[in-house]
């Protein structure tokens, strides 16, 4: 079972959302938290594995909730609740560490997938959506072009790359022949070796260490036939 939290202001957002996720079979909703402070305290006390967080909440606000859980559990997945896709603070959770980012009006059966996909680690912004919240980190972070990241293995390098061209766990294991377990160790071990909290900050690292060009297309040429 996938345990999930809700954290919302509105109670009828948070019903609707407990309604459909406890109607999959596959989860259940261990707490409703009506603004930050008490998502944090439900987060210490459920231990959740992913978290619908709404950002504009009284007390303390999503994304200040966002840093607390996160500083305190570091491997809990947050999916940002959002009404508007180009609100600043969407691209500040991102960068606090939250994996991906649902409108409140997208279709009910996109909510249940991203949050099966959040719990299994998987990447949670469309390619399209990725590339421009990689273009703004870069922009924001205003960093020059730094070495490719030190102590990662030939195929850590291969993997992250094409973590940062936007492409899915089956998408990479497809693109360089081994399974998709293989591919998700690989990604685990490149993420825990640079400090890494999820799959965004790992394709802004791919872009700004060159691994990736302006084209979101990867630069160091991969292995393709190898087993892994």
């Amino acid at each position: 079972m996938i345990r999930v939290l809700v954290a919302d202001d509105q109670a009828l957002v948070r019903a609707g959302v407990r309604m459909l996720l406890q109607a999959t079979g596959d989860m259940e909703v261990v707490g409703e938290a009506e603004d930050g402070a008490e998502a944090v305290r439900m987060a210490e006390r459920h231990l959740p594995d992913v978290i619908l967080m709404d950002l504009r909440m009284p007390r303390v606000d999503g994304l200040e909730a966002i840093k607390r859980v996160l500083a305190a559990r570091p491997g809990t997945r947050i999916v940002v609740l959002t009404t508007f896709a180009e609100d600043a603070n969407v691209y500040a959770s991102l960068r606090a560490g939250a994996v991906g980012f649902l409108v409140k009006d997208d279709d009910p059966e996109r909510m249940v997938d991203a949050v099966r996909r959040a719990a299994a680690g998987e990447q949670l912004l469309a390619p399209s959506v990725l590339r421009r919240v990689v273009e703004r980190f870069l922009a924001a972070e205003e960093q020059a072009a730094s070495p490719a990241p030190p102590g990662l293995t030939e195929r850590e390098l291969e993997v992250l790359a094409l973590v940062g061209t936007g492409l899915s766990n089956a998408e990479i294991a497809e693109e360089l022949h081994v399974g998709v377990t293989t591919v998700k160790t690989h990604i685990a071990a490149a993420m825990e070796k640079l400090g890494l909290r999820n799959r965004i900050q790992a394709a802004v690292v791919a872009h700004r260490t060159g691994l990736v060009d302006a084209s979101f297309r990867p630069v160091r040429p991969h292995r393709g036939q190898s087993a892994g």
